[in-house]
């Protein structure tokens, strides 16, 4: 009997990417680039605890994802059927017209999945991550397994570059950035964060992101990774000149988390989640 190797496997663009450390940038990017959404931030802002316990929100989130990624199909089948649970008993308020939303609307599910799915591909590929544009699209045909387990249905989410890439033109007229966006962007551009890695992530052996000293260079190449019409949205402007500052930053920041990792004994480079799927991997 072959090891369970859960949804994806050694073999898919979506092990190869997600091995890559500099994501955690990719995380942040996705989150500002969800809070141009007023309902998807009001969802958010109304139900999350990211302002009371923002390591554990972060590390829950990173636990999820990469349960989805590494686990077994039933580790990763548990993990989607409890957020789905959770999303079931939420509800918000949109603060423009006072309507009260269920947050498991299949708009927003995709719009915070294609968010992230996307932030963690473009941030690895302007990090110099190297995949081919068939890699790419195979990563967001991959990733419409993660969607259903959030509750979509998979036909419905797109499924490669040119897809996404229409997705968001349609999605630009409902976007803008509401009072929610403006304190969630804020939040996470200061947020109060620890001189060093929370104790926990340490064990998970997770690279959640940096001290505080370090912090607002990444805030700011996180912004600059945006497209320029979500930068536009946000006030600044979406001038090339940005694009290739940033591109500049986030490769310096691979180079030099890549270099500190690769010190480390491996308990700390690899998280357990991955470290066990390696093992089942190699008794396939």
């Amino acid at each position: 009997m072959s090891a369970d190797v859960g949804l994806f496997g050694p073999d898919s663009v979506t092990w190869k990417l997600h091995a890559e450390p500099i994501l955690f940038l990719g995380g942040i990017r996705a989150l500002y680039l969800q809070a141009l959404h007023p309902r998807a931030v009001a969802a958010i802002a109304q139900n999350s605890g990211y302002r009371t316990d923002p390591m554990g929100r972060l590390l829950r989130t990173a636990t999820y994802v990469s349960t989805v990624i590494y686990g077994t199909t039933e580790e990763a089948e548990r993990a989607g059927s409890r957020l789905r649970r959770l999303h079931s008993r939420l509800s918000a308020v949109d603060s423009r017209t006072g309507e009260q939303f269920r947050i498991d609307e299949p708009d927003l599910l995709r719009w915070v999945h294609v968010a992230e799915i996307e932030s963690f591909l473009t941030t690895a590929t302007r990090a110099g991550v190297s995949l081919t544009p068939e890699e790419a699209d195979a990563y967001y045909a991959e990733q419409t397994r993660s969607a259903e387990l959030a509750g979509l249905d998979p036909s419905t989410v797109p499924a490669s570059v040119a897809e996404v890439e229409a997705y968001y033109e349609s999605m630009q007229p409902e976007l803008a950035l509401t009072r929610d966006g403006i304190d969630t962007a804020a939040f996470l551009t200061v947020p109060p964060m620890p001189d060093f890695f929370h104790n926990r992530a340490v064990r998970l052996g997770m690279t959640v992101g940096p001290p505080r000293w370090a912090y607002t260079g990444v805030a700011a190449t996180a912004i600059g990774l945006l497209p320029p019409w979500a930068r536009r949205l946000y006030g600044g402007l979406g001038w090339p000149a940005t694009d290739l500052t940033a591109a500049l930053s986030v490769r310096g920041m691979r180079l030099l988390l890549n270099t500190v990792l690769s010190r480390l004994p491996q308990q700390y480079r690899v998280s357990p989640l991955r470290r066990a799927a390696l093992d089942r991997a190699a008794t396939a």
